[in-house]
């Protein structure tokens, strides 16, 4: 079973990352484990050159884990399945809520971090899938839910509530 993927959504430096640390204590309290999905717009290395996991890769290996006794990373081709819908179903069936951050043109429920002093528009519309904000800004899509920027138990309690129409 998939769990439910909440796309979270921002202008850089809008506190998107900020909020998103909040959220995972708030929610992991309730007893709701929370995996997360991270898009970024420029490489990054996800593997040590030289090293016996990014060896396997090189050697073919469409996945390589690296398991240490307290934690796991997994580098795994996700040429064909990028969007966070299709990463929570093939990597995150444990969870019971999944937060993506980022991914603003992909499909699925957002939340937008809107602050009124990045003075930038919203980065995203309804018909993107936005479904609450997390702002200062009260004038923005008032036909929405918004969470003041310290309101981390309401929103946390909205998404636990949330059922897509």
């Amino acid at each position: 079973m998939t769990p439910p993927v909440f796309i979270f959504v921002g202008h850089s430096n809008a506190g998107k990352t900020t909020f998103v640390e909040k959220l995972i204590p708030e929610l992991t309290g309730r007893g709701v484990n929370v995996a997360t999905i991270k898009h970024a717009h420029h490489k990054v290395a996800l593997d040590t050159e030289g090293k016996d996991s990014w060896r396997h890769k090189q050697a073919g290996a469409a996945m390589s884990m690296l398991v240490t006794t307290t934690a796991l990373q997994l580098v795994a081709d996700a040429v064909d399945r990028r969007e966070p819908q299709q990463l929570a179903e093939r990597f995150l069936g444990e969870a019971d809520l999944v937060l993506a951050e980022g991914f603003s043109q992909a499909a699925g429920p957002k939340i937008e971090v809107l602050r009124r002093a990045c003075a930038k528009p919203p980065r995203c519309t309804l018909a993107d899938g936005l479904i609450a904000l997390f702002t200062d800004c009260a004038e923005v899509y008032p036909e929405l839910p918004h969470f003041a920027l310290d309101d981390v138990a309401g929103l946390a309690d909205f998404l636990l509530h949330y059922r897509q129409p």
